[in-house]
């Protein structure tokens, strides 16, 4: 863009050097046909006037632009940043969300464990109880055939000292 704008006050100072050089030249009456009626003016005057009123329309009209294109740019900016601040707040939401369900998770797996330990823990008391039932079951019945053993023991013993 600066190239563009160097090459226009080139223009702008070479034209303006030579209309002051040639201003006689530039000045001097012509006669003119406007397409209805013939006039008398100095033609130089009348086109430097109209480049001159071409050249502030030019700049006008890149001013105009100009101004636009900052405008838009800057309700891009603001939809921009609307649009920044929605997905901030979505993620926000989302990790709100997920601790929430990380929670609730920690929560429940706390709970099962609980649930599975008194559950293993009552289990343990049964096996325990069982086999201490069991033992004694065993004990007793070992006793039994102990007695039974030692019956048989004394009626031999008692029988072999008879005879």
């Amino acid at each position: 863009m600066r190239i563009w704008t160097f090459l226009l006050v080139v223009m702008l100072a070479a034209t303006g050097a030579l209309a002051a050089l040639n201003w006689d030249a530039f000045n001097a009456p012509t006669s003119l046909w406007l397409g209805v009626a013939t006039v008398q003016a100095p033609l130089g005057v009348l086109m430097l006037g109209a480049m001159a009123t071409l050249t502030v329309l030019f700049l006008l009209s890149i001013g105009h632009m100009q101004s636009l294109s900052l405008l838009e740019a800057r309700r891009y900016a603001k939809e921009l940043q609307a649009n920044r601040e929605l997905a901030d707040r979505a993620e926000a939401s989302r990790f709100t969300e997920l601790r929430h369900f990380l929670e609730g998770t920690a929560l429940s797996a706390t709970t099962q464990d609980a649930e599975t330990r008194a559950a293993l823990l009552a289990r343990l008391e049964q096996l325990e109880t069982a086999m201490t039932a069991s033992i004694e079951q065993t004990g007793n019945s070992l006793a039994a055939y102990i007695g039974e053993m030692e019956d048989r023991l004394e009626q031999s013993s008692t029988s072999l000292a008879n005879r």
